[in-house]
């Protein structure tokens, strides 16, 4: 048994990630990658439909349909993703230097 969370190229609409349980991760995910195959999950139909693809970003191996609900209600699937938590990181240092950079300019262009 197997908690997942697929996290997408590209957003649909709202939709960055998807959040599942299985018995067989293999399985199920060569069923969310079949045209037809995860027919009872329409976001994964309409992801598939979009041309839209997607990497698995994180498993708890040990999760049950409890621990799924749980992580659902929270909604916070960007938190629990590494892919995401990884760009906010790297676009906040950007800023960081972005704004150090500015402030120095602006610094210099005072003393001038």
């Amino acid at each position: 048994m197997a908690v997942y969370l697929l996290h997408f190229d590209r957003p649909y609409h709202h939709a960055r990630h998807y959040l599942g349980f299985t018995t067989d991760l293999g399985t199920r995910l060569a069923l969310h990658k079949a045209p037809t195959g995860a027919s009872h999950h329409r976001l994964m139909q309409v992801i598939h439909a979009a041309g839209i693809g997607f990497v698995v970003s994180r498993v708890w191996p040990d999760g049950d349909r409890e621990l799924e609900r749980q992580l659902k209600r929270r909604k916070a699937a960007p938190g629990l993703c590494p892919i995401c938590r990884g760009a906010a990181r790297r676009s906040t240092r950007k800023e960081s230097v972005s704004d150090a950079s500015s402030n120095s300019k602006t610094a210099a262009a005072a003393e001038d």
